[in-house]
């Protein structure tokens, strides 16, 4: 009879663990289905983005209840396509994007509502080290540069004009090689110059193939050179996810204000496998040094502005935009009151 009743305590015991399982897995499941699911293309995957993947390597978008997909789109014009489309719900890209949107007369405007850099990310390679390089060493060279329209050539070109250097006949830009392509092409002879982004300026440093003799980024100020956005009807439909999304980066932006290179490097470092952590780490501290991400992801009127200075000199803003049309700072200042 104790045998008996031994043999039935097990079974029980078997059963009862049997049933619990799928009730824990059930519970996981619903705690994932409370997540709201967002796609996010980016322009470009860089460490020029530091904030954007702390927010994603820290967890702090799921903490704001958000399943974040990101996409990289490989180009603002692509990032556009895909916010416009609705492959994606929001886009990481250059605010000038936005600008020529509305200049094609669309009929849901795309709205910046959190900037992210506040200067360019970009640097000059030279063939050799210059330390007493000036914009006038350009003068009569051949410089690798940007595609025509967007921020990485119009900022460039931005720079030679305030130094009184005219881009269309004190030296030749070539603008032919597809975005990502210029340092090979620079490390196999071609060009005097080349603007590159990193990780491709230290990868040439770190080769013997060249040398950062400027910075972009501190020759041209301050510039809104990356911004998310999303369509009108979205924002308006969903205000409280676009809410979440910025609180979760002004998150990765307290983060890397209060955090070493090193200890930024370290948390990034998931998100670029291709790439070891010292030269993370280099690039982290370069981009660092020279203050490239706000304290807030407040889009402000004066950036705006500047920005549409940028493109009226490029010849690429047909009219000014007014910026209350393309800019929305009521996410970002709600998010940097819990800073």
């Amino acid at each position: 009879m104790k045998k008996g009743k031994k043999l039935t305590a097990g079974i029980l015991a078997v059963l009862l663990a049997v049933t619990m399982v799928p009730a824990g897995i059930c519970a996981e499941e619903k705690e994932e289905e409370k997540l709201t699911k967002v796609t996010l293309n980016e322009v470009a995957h860089s460490i020029f983005y530091a904030p954007q993947y702390v927010a994603i390597e820290n967890g702090y978008f799921a903490e704001e209840g958000l399943d974040l997909t990101l996409v990289t789109g490989f180009g603002a014009d692509k990032t556009m396509t895909a916010v416009l489309s609705g492959e994606a719900d929001i886009g990481f890209m250059g605010a000038e994007a936005s600008i020529y949107a509305y200049q094609e007369g669309a009929n849901d405007p795309v709205v910046n509502f959190a900037q992210l850099t506040q200067r360019a990310g970009n640097f000059l390679v030279a063939r050799e080290e210059m330390p007493s390089f000036t914009w006038e060493n350009l003068k009569g060279s051949t410089v690798l540069g940007g595609r025509k329209g967007g921020m990485p050539e119009m900022v460039f070109e931005y720079i030679l004009k305030q130094n009184g250097i005219d881009p269309a006949k004190d030296l030749e830009i070539d603008q032919s090689i597809d975005f990502g392509s210029t340092a090979a092409a620079f490390s196999s002879g071609l060009g005097d110059f080349s603007v590159e982004f990193e990780p491709s300026a230290t990868a040439l440093e770190k080769e013997g193939a060249g040398y950062v003799v400027a910075s972009l980024g501190v020759d041209s100020g301050y510039v809104p050179y990356t911004s998310y956005s999303a369509k009108t009807s979205f924002m308006e439909e969903n205000p409280e996810i676009i809410q979440k999304f910025t609180n979760a980066l002004q998150k990765g932006m307290d983060y890397v204000q209060t955090h070493t290179p090193e200890e930024i490097a370290a948390v990034i470092e998931p998100q670029f496998a291709e790439t070891d952590l010292e030269t993370i780490t280099t690039i982290v501290k370069r981009y660092y040094e020279q203050d490239t991400w706000k304290e807030n992801l407040i889009f402000e009127k004066d950036s705006f502005d500047l920005l549409q200075d940028i493109l009226e000199s490029a010849g690429e803003l047909e009219a000014r935009v007014e910026y209350k049309n393309l800019v929305t700072t009521e996410y970002a200042a709600e998010a940097a009151k819990n800073m």
